[in-house]
């Protein structure tokens, strides 16, 4: 099949995914979008929202409509990495045998990612860039395609060990969910009270999934659109020569390299999935707030004049 008409096929493809998971979720598209966009890149995602935003069960619905397992990992202060990673054990033959813990599926659910200490949080980072898991000196690989899909509430920070920095830059997306408007949560209540079960059918296979994350990687980029984004997250640092006003006031730290690599693959992605067969500026312009979003880290003056990293974002596109 030529790349041509692989980017019509996940048109539909793309299409029909997001009607089958409309089937339980209600509302949420900008969300689901940039989950899906992740998904197509092999980028992992941060949702940050209030609790009963459905977030777990968006996570599940998702994985189910892509055909793939799905494991959720509720995270807490006591949690050890063990508890994620698995652990080996003596068998009947006093022998060492390994057990693998909850982060071998194809999804993983984090659910509270900020309410366990730094020491479990820094097990999932290697699985999340390296797609495999070191235990006791041996090296096991993960099951592809492999996402980590977090979430957050940005409420409740008492107790909390906030992600740091490197961390937070290993997630492609920071996606906010927000309340629904009225509509939506009259439709939710609706047919979350009733005793009617949506059934979910899986639209893909994991190799489908990879075939579409090597798809997104070949499509073709203008030199012009690479410059646009590099250009884009080197106006969020204060301190580069040529760094505005704006930026030098109201930011502490700009985003890194990761950010530009993640703006041009979420680009790419975009164009596909609207049946474009190269990303243009407006692509990158789409994907923008996701990728940026918690790559910028303001400071005391932004947060006094209630600037948030969404308005300096948009100042800068």
């Amino acid at each position: 099949m030529s790349d041509v008409t692989a980017i019509k096929n996940l048109v539909g493809k793309n299409k029909a995914l997001k009607q089958e998971i409309a089937k339980v979720i209600i509302g949420q598209e900008v969300v689901v979008d940039q989950v899906l966009l992740s998904i197509y890149t092999g980028g992992h995602s941060l949702l940050i929202g209030v609790p009963g935003l459905a977030k777990t069960l968006m996570v599940n619905t998702i994985a189910s409509a892509l055909g793939l397992g799905f494991k959720r990992i509720q995270f807490t202060p006591d949690l050890m990495p063990s508890d994620i990673l698995g652990s080996e054990v003596l068998d009947q033959n006093r022998n060492f045998k390994f057990i693998k813990g909850p982060i071998f599926s194809n999804i993983i659910l984090a659910d509270e990612i900020n309410r366990t200490p730094p020491k479990t949080q820094a097990a999932l980072l290697e699985a999340m860039q390296e797609r495999a898991v070191t235990i006791a000196g041996n090296q096991y690989k993960l099951d592809l395609p492999y996402f980590v899909l977090a979430t957050q509430n940005p409420i409740e920070q008492e107790g909390t060990y906030p992600l740091p920095e490197a961390q937070l830059d290993r997630f492609m997306f920071a996606i906010e969910l927000k309340y629904p408007s009225i509509e939506e949560e009259i439709k939710v209540v609706k047919e979350t009270t009733s005793d009617f079960q949506p059934e979910i059918v899986p639209l893909f296979t994991p190799k489908e999934i990879l075939d579409i994350q090597h798809l997104v990687r070949r499509i073709p980029v203008p030199d012009n659109v690479v410059e646009y984004a590099v250009k884009l997250v080197n106006s969020t640092r204060p301190n580069q020569e040529g760094a505005s006003e704006f930026v030098k006031q109201f930011v502490d730290w700009g985003a890194g390299p990761r950010a530009s690599q993640n703006l041009i693959m979420g680009a790419k992605a975009h164009a596909a999935v609207n049946g474009k067969f190269s990303p243009d500026i407006e692509d990158v312009k789409a994907v923008s707030l996701g990728i940026l979003r918690h790559r910028i880290i303001k400071n005391y003056k932004a947060e006094a004049e209630g600037i948030s990293e969404e308005d300096i974002i948009l100042k800068l596109l």
